[in-house]
């Protein structure tokens, strides 16, 4: 069996997910150069924006995360704490000659199991939570399990609603679907939801970010991160590279593993496995540079994988 999850975008972590990359969208828009990398924490009547950025852009933090929040359907008094200083110059000097900001292992996944190219567990609880009823509350999660033949076996739906909502919506969106069985709200009450019900912190939905937990991931975080992080741009490319194997080999499932040295350009590592077999990847250019020209990623894109997901939404490493 595999099992992967989704949330929804009013869902705490991924509150903060956003926040960060539209921070990260404003910087861009104004100055397409900026640095950034911007960590937002949130839960119970505060949220808290820390990180370092380099740029030229004039900009409001408090006012981006308000914005953000009421935006996702929240209307309570939220306060806004910010803490935001420049990159660090230690850091600054390897990545300003073109060099990878940090080491790390970055991961790209993309299998022939729909039209999105990712798991079909994850594929399946992404579609639910997109046709949630308008009239239930921004905090969601989604869970499908499938057996070997790719029937679904379970799935639990939890959805924030108000107090005496009738929740038979919810059981007739999950019906839809013929699991063999399902738990809508298994709780019996998801009435306390987002940052009342529980703290968020961006970059902590790693699996649901990337391709649930049945792909290996590299353990960075994506969120409130320009592109010379390749945290962020070389699992793009990653993804992008495991797309056209995938399509150029007629394959069921590519897995790309490229990893780097803090300051240095060229990658440590790059190898594909297509359908099991291990080969070196040629033909691309995998410095941080060139990756941001060829996926071009100095532009305000960000905001969008934070709400709707990183892979599989029809972005420029998904073609």
């Amino acid at each position: 069996m595999r099992t992967a999850e989704c949330v929804s975008a009013g869902h705490p972590d991924k509150i903060c997910d956003q926040i960060s990359d539209a921070i990260l969208d404003e910087c861009l828009r104004q100055d397409p150069m900026s640095r950034v990398a911007v960590e937002t924490m949130g839960g119970h009547g505060k949220i808290f924006i820390c990180g370092e950025v380099t740029t030229k852009a004039e900009f409001n933090a408090k006012e981006i995360a308000i914005k953000i929040y009421r935006e996702l359907g929240y209307e309570d008094e939220i306060k806004v704490i910010s803490n935001i200083v420049k990159q660090s110059p230690d850091i600054a000097c390897g990545v300003d000659t073109g060099g990878a900001g940090d080491q790390g292992i970055m991961v790209g996944y993309a299998c022939n199991d729909n039209e999105q190219m990712i798991p079909q567990e994850l594929y399946l609880a992404r579609k639910i939570l997109s046709q949630l009823p308008k009239n239930f509350g921004p905090d969601a999660k989604c869970q499908v399990t499938l057996d070997k033949k790719n029937n679904i076996e379970t799935i639990v739906l939890s959805a924030q609603h108000t107090e005496g909502q009738n929740l038979k919506p919810l059981e007739n969106l999950v019906k839809k679907y013929n699991p063999k069985k399902y738990f809508v709200n298994p709780t019996g009450k998801f009435v306390i939801g987002g940052f009342f019900g529980d703290t968020g912190l961006t970059g902590r939905k790693l699996a649901v970010d990337n391709y649930g937990p049945q792909v290996p991931i590299g353990g960075g975080a994506f969120s409130g991160k320009d592109p010379s992080k390749v945290d962020r741009s070389a699992a793009y490319m990653a993804r992008r590279v495991a797309v056209d194997l995938l399509k150029e080999k007629k394959a069921k499932e590519v897995l790309v593993k490229i990893a780097y040295s803090i300051g240095i350009a060229e990658p440590v590592m790059a190898i594909a496995e297509i359908d099991g077999k291990r080969f070196e990847i040629t033909g691309y250019d995998l410095t941080p540079q060139g990756i941001i020209k060829y996926l071009d990623l100095r532009k305000p894109i960000y905001l969008k994988t934070a709400k709707l997901g990183h892979f599989g939404n029809n972005l420029t490493w998904d073609k």
